[in-house]
């Protein structure tokens, strides 16, 4: 099995002289590439003075996370693809798991390992955990970290399960696959372009799957601060336009309604915070939202038929009112 591991880098050379190391050492069943977005700062250079070994492909603008994997992935033989972070530290042999299972689970298309917080290593890390869920309303969440509350890890998802969906922080694809659905959805530019890949390759029979054997270690928010209004914009909006495309027709009308309510309370709370930003951001991702509505509308028609999938009812209420602050508690 031919594997690529492509780093997407924007004037990250600061994170990659930090987390690159490691993934050179412990991959070496894997072809590195450094997918750079247009970067002005020295990173290329540096990549090709301390690594030599790591090839590098050059986008002619930024267009995110996902116009930038599209681009890159485009120039790549291989037949996995694994697209990591550049603030992602990786263990020894943390392929192996993963390699073996893709060779073993056929029908398996898309993949993640563990993944915890490289801040505090005894804890899962917000993006990704031990594998992501959606509820009945899209709202996105993972085994060991349900909204802001993370598990500690104590080898309760050493596993190897089916999930929803993977993390983009450290996502493996068969190449066949990712050209088969058009990659990633550009309108996203960033945040949940990697759920809706997900969803869109379970709608067309694929399985996604977690690989607890295999760890990695991330830093999180190394582009867009946890904080930063802009990640606010671009999660309540892109995860209104998965629903767009993807829920099923009976249930599409009172899910959009309940989630622009829901959305609505949690600006409420960002206000009452005084977070006011991100009460804003959250009004400019409906409207964004609406704007794009009848795009999203047209893509829902082109795809395969949308399939209803095993899914909480509501997170937000089992969180927020019942208290269950663990994936185990869910009911």
């Amino acid at each position: 099995m031919k594997l690529a591991l492509v780093i997407l880098n924007w004037n990250g050379q600061s994170l990659l002289e930090k987390y690159l190391p490691s993934v050179v050492r412990f991959s070496p069943e894997a072809t590195i590439y450094v997918a750079d977005n247009a970067s002005t700062d020295n990173s290329i250079a540096f990549v090709k003075q301390k690594f030599p070994s790591v090839k590098i492909i050059k986008n002619e603008t930024n267009g995110g996370y996902a116009k930038g994997y599209n681009d890159a992935l485009q120039k790549i033989n291989a037949d996995v693809y694994g697209l990591i972070n550049s603030d992602i530290e990786v263990t020894e042999n943390w392929l192996k798991p993963i390699t073996e299972s893709f060779a073993e689970h056929r029908n398996m298309a898309i993949a993640q390992p563990k993944i915890l917080d490289l801040k505090d290593k005894a804890l899962f890390e917000y993006a990704g955990a031990g594998g992501g869920f959606i509820d009945f309303f899209g709202y996105p969440y993972c085994r060991g970290r349900i909204f802001n509350t993370l598990e500690k890890d104590k080898g309760q998802y050493n596993d190897f399960s089916e999930i929803f969906w993977a993390s983009g922080a450290c996502l493996f694809i068969r190449a066949e696959v990712f050209h088969r659905l058009k990659g990633f959805d550009e309108d996203y530019f960033a945040h949940q372009e990697e759920i809706d890949l997900c969803w869109r390759a379970q709608n067309k029979g694929y399985k996604v799957n977690y690989i607890g054997q295999s760890t990695v270690y991330h830093l999180g928010g190394g582009t867009l601060k946890e904080n930063s209004p802009r990640k606010t914009f671009l999660n309540f909006r892109n995860s209104l336009l998965s629903n767009i495309k993807n829920t099923p027709r009976k249930h599409l009308l009172s899910v959009i309604f309940t989630r622009l309510i829901l959305d609505g309370i949690a600006g409420l709370k960002f206000t009452i915070e005084l977070r006011p930003v991100h009460t804003i951001a959250i009004l400019k991702a409906h409207l964004s939202f609406y704007k794009n509505l009848p795009k999203f509308l047209k893509k829902r028609k082109k795809l395969s038929s949308q399939k209803k999938h095993n899914r909480h009812f509501s997170i937000v209420w089992q969180y927020f009112i019942l208290q269950r602050t663990t994936f185990k508690s869910l009911r």
